[in-house]
């Protein structure tokens, strides 16, 4: 890939709630059918945006995380996914200065971009507001320039009418603001969204974005701006996971998967194989290890409590296998699942705690266990249980876990290449 290079842009927003992913899919529409080829990408920790991302453009999204993932890595992945890509956009976590601390700091959007050298365009709800986007971007553009990034352009969502389009491209242009590149109007469709973010797109049907959005082409290219796809240096050692045969357990329940760590388990030599535990699949035969991601096993309680995958799971384990459980991935091999409604289903019955949803957030923010595994823990859920368990890790904040026998099972969803020497491990190295 030496020599090649793409046109990049990072999509971020003034806050949580802005339309940044409403906005991306209308952008990745707009170019699908301008038959341009575009990679798109995630800033951050989040499962189901990428999931959108991919229906809409026709190829993997993949996250990147100057904290999670880190600055080297990012770029590896960057790389790696941007082949056949004449642009790449990535969409922002949050508000563009919000991360793990302070004001741009690791983990943000703003600090993606200055690490990528990449442009911002920023997306402002601008509805009831007219002369108030000035100082609102004007204040973006000021702090993003003090950490040595460039806002772009600004992307308008919520726009009452083309009049109002006018007048915020105006105002902006008279005080020498980034551009209106793009806007939405008011009546533009929205996302489905439920607890932990949006709905799967599987669920749904696909919005269409192109009856309420109005982009100038020649401003939208002019952001966007070229960066190197070097052949970056890849993990070189011996494969830790050779012959290994590890079962995932992926569909609706168990869906909150880092394409990233699929790859990583085939490149470090694992043959990786896939079942479902709401279709009642047994694991699969001669299984070296076993992996059970996060997702929404607390809306299949009924399903998921008469599946014959649970007793398959019970017996590897206590066949003392190494088995690594994730959140919700984790809540299937406890006592029960008490949904929201109150209705208590039985689960594995490996570990002896409750899962209890309940309506506020229970956890947030990222993970690192002392070996130097990243990861993030976002939950709905509490683990109930009479008596203290042996943790499974040693974080620096958030839930420690539990381990039983060769089984791991913790609430944090763990980025698998951020220390591969000791997640090999997990998995019977």
């Amino acid at each position: 890939m030496s020599g090649e290079h793409m046109k990049l842009a990072l999509l971020a927003g003034t806050q949580s709630g802005c339309g940044k992913t409403t906005m991306m899919l209308a952008l990745l529409q707009y170019f699908k059918i301008q038959q341009r080829e575009i990679a798109a990408f995630k800033a951050g920790p989040d499962f189901l945006d990428p999931l959108w991302h991919q229906v809409v453009s026709g190829r993997p999204s993949y996250n990147l995380d100057t904290r999670m993932i880190g600055v080297a890595l990012s770029r590896q992945v960057l790389a790696g996914q941007s082949q056949g890509a004449e642009f790449g956009l990535i969409e922002g976590v949050m508000g563009l200065f919000d991360g793990r601390e302070g004001v741009g700091k690791e983990g943000s959007s703003v600090d993606l971009a200055r690490q990528l050298g990449c442009p911002v365009l920023l997306v402002v709800d601008a509805k009831g507001m007219s002369g108030s986007i000035v100082p609102q971007v004007s204040g973006f553009c000021h702090y993003a320039e003090k950490i040595g990034v460039r806002i772009a352009g600004v992307l308008a969502n919520r726009v009452g009418s083309s009049h109002h389009a006018g007048l915020l491209k105006t105002l902006l242009a008279e005080y020498n603001m980034p551009p209106l590149i793009a806007y939405l109007l008011k009546e533009a469709p929205g996302l489905p969204e439920r607890h932990l973010g949006l709905m799967r797109p599987d669920e749904v049907e696909v919005p269409e974005f192109s009856d309420s959005f109005q982009v100038d082409d020649a401003l939208l290219m002019a952001a966007f701006q070229p960066f190197d796809l070097v052949a970056l240096k890849q993990d070189t050692d011996t494969p830790r996971l050779t012959s290994k045969k590890i079962a995932v357990a992926r569909d609706a329940a168990c869906c909150f998967i880092y394409p990233a760590n699929i790859d990583w388990l085939k490149q470090q030599g694992a043959q990786v194989v896939y079942f479902s535990p709401l279709a009642g699949d047994r694991l699969p035969a001669d299984c070296d290890a076993l992996w059970l991601p996060g997702g929404y096993p607390e809306l299949y309680g009924q399903a998921l409590s008469q599946s014959a995958s649970l007793a398959s799971l019970r017996a590897f384990i206590e066949a003392d296998k190494p088995v690594l459980a994730e959140c919700g991935g984790a809540m299937l091999l406890g006592r029960m699942i008490i949904d929201q409604t109150g209705c208590a289903w039985p689960m594995a019955q490996v570990l002896p705690f409750d899962s209890r949803m309940q309506k506020k957030l229970a956890a947030l923010g990222y993970r690192q266990d002392e070996t130097g595994v990243r990861g993030h823990e976002f939950h709905h859920s509490v683990r109930e249980a009479e008596q203290i368990f042996t943790p499974a890790f040693h974080c620096d904040r958030g839930d420690n876990g539990i381990r039983y026998k060769n089984l791991r099972a913790s609430y944090v969803h763990w980025y698998f290449a951020s220390q591969p020497e000791r997640v090999a491990e997990w998995f019977g190295a």
